[in-house]
C-alpha cells in the first residue's frame, strides 16, 4: 500500500530546509535541488506548493520575522515599571539574536540582496508593529513618571537597541579576529548585553536619572558637605 503524503508536513520540511539552505548560502547561492533533497520531496513539489524560488524565499523570511514577532508578543512586561520593563526587553531582543543566528543571517543576506524581496512582504510590514506598540507604552510611561527623556522618537530607540545586538552578531567573526578575542565567549556575550544595557538606558533615561548623573550629584553632594 502506498505511502500517503501529508501536504502539510511535506511543506515544513521544505520550509525548514530551505532555511538553512537560505541561511548558508543566501538567495542567489541557494539551490532547489539541495532544498528538495534535504527535505526528502523533489523539486516538483517545491514549485507545486510554493510557485518559485522567490516565493519559497519570502515565506522563510515571513517566518522568521513572525516567530520573533510571537516571541515578542509573549513577553510579560509591566509597562507600569518601566525601567524594569524595558531593561527586560533588551536582555531578550539581545538573547533572541544570540539563540536564533538564522535570523541575523538570513537578514544579512536580504541586505545584501538591497531588500528586493521583503519590500513585497505585506506581512513583514505588519509585525514591526507589535515590539513597537510594546516599546512605546513602556517609553510613555517612562516619559510619565519622568524617569525617561519626553522626546523619545520610538524608532529610534529601538534602531539602537536592534543596532547594538544585530551589529555585533552579523560581524562577530571578523570582528573577533580584528580585536583578538572570540566574542561568542558566553562572558563576552553577557559583557556586551551589560553594554547594550549602559548605552539605552543612558540614552534614554532623563539626565537626573542616569548613572553619570548620580554619580555627579552625589560627588557634588559631598563637596557641599
Amino acid at each position: 500500500m502506498p505511502a500517503v503524503r501529508d501536504p502539510v508536513q511535506t511543506q515544513r520540511r521544505i520550509l525548514r530546509a530551505a532555511r538553512n539552505e537560505f541561511m548558508r548560502h543566501g538567495y542567489s547561492g541557494a539551490r532547489i535541488e539541495r532544498i528538495s533533497r534535504a527535505a526528502r520531496s523533489s523539486d516538483r513539489m517545491i514549485y507545486y506548493y510554493f510557485a518559485s524560488k522567490e516565493a519559497l524565499y519570502l515565506q522563510v523570511l515571513e517566518g522568521v520575522y513572525s516567530e520573533l514577532g510571537e516571541a515578542e508578543s509573549a513577553l510579560v512586561l509591566d509597562p507600569k515599571r518601566p525601567l524594569e520593563a524595558l531593561d527586560a526587553l533588551i536582555a531578550f531582543t539581545w538573547r533572541y539574536y544570540v539563540e536564533h543566528p538564522e535570523f541575523v543571517a538570513l537578514l544579512s543576506n536580504e541586505n545584501l540582496q538591497r531588500g528586493r524581496h521583503i519590500t513585497k512582504s505585506v506581512t513583514v510590514a505588519q509585525l514591526s508593529r507589535p515590539v513597537l506598540a510594546i516599546l512605546g507604552t513602556i517609553l510613555a510611561e517612562g516619559a510619565r513618571q519622568k524617569v525617561f527623556r519626553r522626546d523619545l522618537d520610538v524608532k529610534k530607540v529601538y534602531l539602537t537597541l536592534a543596532a547594538l545586538g544585530y551589529f555585533y552578531l552579523s560581524n562577530r567573526y571578523t570582528l573577533s579576529s580584528f580585536l583578538g578575542t572570540d566574542l561568542m565567549r558566553p562572558s563576552e556575550c553577557d559583557a556586551w548585553l551589560a553594554e547594550i544595557r549602559r548605552v539605552v538606558m543612558a540614552a534614554v533615561c532623563a539626565p537626573a536619572r542616569t548613572p553619570e548623573a548620580k554619580q555627579l550629584k552625589a560627588v557634588n553632594g559631598g563637596l557641599r558637605g
